[in-house]
């Protein structure tokens, strides 16, 4: 049945509901990927170093970090379609204003806000899709929003290219714009059951804190070779302790401390999630400057590359969700965190003149592990809660998501500022970039060995 008619409602559809959710879905990890291939581009018409071009990366990532939990729990009591919705605003809104941007400053504050816009819609896409599909219809609706997340990974660097090549990075922009645009046209069909509020205390504690702490981390981060950079890192620490002191005390915590302490799988596998995006996110940001600065390719050549890693998570999701279902989740997803780690190794050894089928053999298999780990890993966390606990694990998961993501720029931006300092890259300074990205690989193949061992222990396999 596509069309429901609750009591004082006009009918609406399922199916068109769902297809606006997932466009606007798609424009997250769409964004995201196309922005890495724009990178030199922006770079050139700003004259901007390597450090503050995974700025522009990170920016969005942050506000993402900060915003994701608050916007589900204000979805929770406040409506999530009037979040979602505003979430859009907020998102189109960044865009436009990207699209005119004269500055690198501003662009950078651009980011910004189009990561508080993607936060309000994740963090509620899903549970509008929960809420409006019964049990038996729910998972294919929500595997079409999957597949809309990695659509967006594939087509990314492929039409970042090529929009950068031909049209100019702004243009990617324009049409994240334009994409958002039927959501907002549409508004009034959305059903007012998905919309339905609650009287529930907001964590303002909790925000206040957690905002401070995400801060403090990723600045830290990002100047951790100065002074001040330490002493926002001790900071960071002192207000996690804080932070999680005063979430163990808050009727609704931003942060479900009760099942990380009480729940073994729940809390080993979110921290595989952490492991694994840390490991893996900046690879696009990383091959992306190697494929066009040290390589020579255009930006459409470059993104025709990195589309192969997308493309076979596309394929090795749903055969990994399958396989959970018939094999204990955390095995696949262990097998698939070893194979992005051999994957990572093997990128650690890129070179100047490296093979180009040698790349593609490891985006290949990069792309194989990451497809095993992230849907096993995902029905490990949902698989390890009761019902009542379906939103905040949700929420929790996609928290990692994005935290891991951060984590990942935030080391790049530290090797970067160790290595090459603030400096343009120019064929002068590529020993440098080129040292600085095989050292970045071997910290990632590092912990994905240690991940390997975390997601083991959770099923007291070691």
């Amino acid at each position: 049945m596509t069309g429901v008619e609750q009591k004082g409602e006009q009918p609406y559809s399922r199916r068109f509901i769902l297809l606006l959710v997932t466009v606007v879905t798609f424009l997250n990890p769409f964004t995201g990927s196309a922005i890495n291939l724009a990178l030199p581009a922006i770079g050139g018409e700003f004259s901007a170093d390597a450090a503050t071009l995974a700025w522009i990366s990170s920016a969005y990532l942050l506000s993402s970090v900060i915003f994701l939990l608050p916007a589900g729990r204000l979805g929770d009591s406040r409506g999530r379609v009037t979040v979602f919705l505003a979430g859009v605003v907020v998102y189109t809104l960044g865009s436009i204003l990207t699209i005119f941007t004269p500055t690198l400053d501003l662009l950078l504050i651009f980011r910004f806000v189009q990561g508080a816009g993607g936060a309000m819609i994740y963090a509620n896409s899903v549970a509008l899709i929960t809420q409006l599909y019964p049990p038996g219809e729910r998972g294919s609706a929500i595997g079409l929003n999957v597949t809309a997340v990695y659509a967006g990974l594939s087509l990314g660097p492929f039409l970042g290219g090529a929009l950068t090549q031909f049209f100019g990075w702004r243009s990617i922009f324009i049409l994240t714009a334009l994409l958002a645009v039927p959501a907002l046209v549409y508004a009034r069909k959305f059903p007012a059951f998905l919309n339905e509020r609650r009287q529930e205390h907001f964590d303002i504690p909790g925000l206040v804190l957690s905002s401070a702490l995400i801060l403090c981390l990723f600045l830290g981060l990002a100047s951790a070779t100065t002074p001040a950079g330490a002493a926002l890192l001790v900071a960071a620490l002192a207000l996690g302790i804080a932070f999680f002191r005063v979430e163990r005390h808050q009727p609704c915590p931003l942060l479900p401390v009760s099942l990380i302490e009480k729940n073994r799988v729940f809390a080993a596998s979110n921290a595989a999630a952490l492991i694994n995006y840390s490991a893996t996110y900046a690879v696009g940001f990383l091959l992306s400057l190697y494929l066009q600065y040290i390589r020579g390719y255009e930006p459409v050549t470059a993104g025709t590359l990195l589309l192969v890693q997308p493309i076979i998570q596309v394929f090795v999701a749903p055969v990994s969700g399958r396989l959970a279902d018939r094999i204990q989740p955390g095995h696949v997803a262990s097998v698939g965190m070893g194979i992005s780690g051999a994957a990572l190794f093997g990128f650690f050894l890129l070179g100047e003149t490296t093979p180009v089928g040698v790349i593609l053999a490891l985006l290949i298999l990069l792309g194989v592990g990451v497809g095993l780990f992230s849907s096993p890993n995902t029905t490990a966390i949902m698989g390890s809660v009761t019902k009542q606990d379906y939103g905040c694990a949700s929420a929790m998961t996609a928290m990692m998501r994005s935290l891991g993501m951060m984590l990942s720029m935030g080391a790049v931006l530290v090797i970067f500022a160790v290595i090459m300092g603030a400096t343009v890259v120019t064929p002068a300074i590529f020993p440098e970039f080129l040292l600085s990205m095989r050292l970045i690989f071997l910290a990632f193949a590092i912990l994905s060995v240690f991940g390997v061992f975390l997601s083991l222990r959770r099923n007291k396999i070691l």
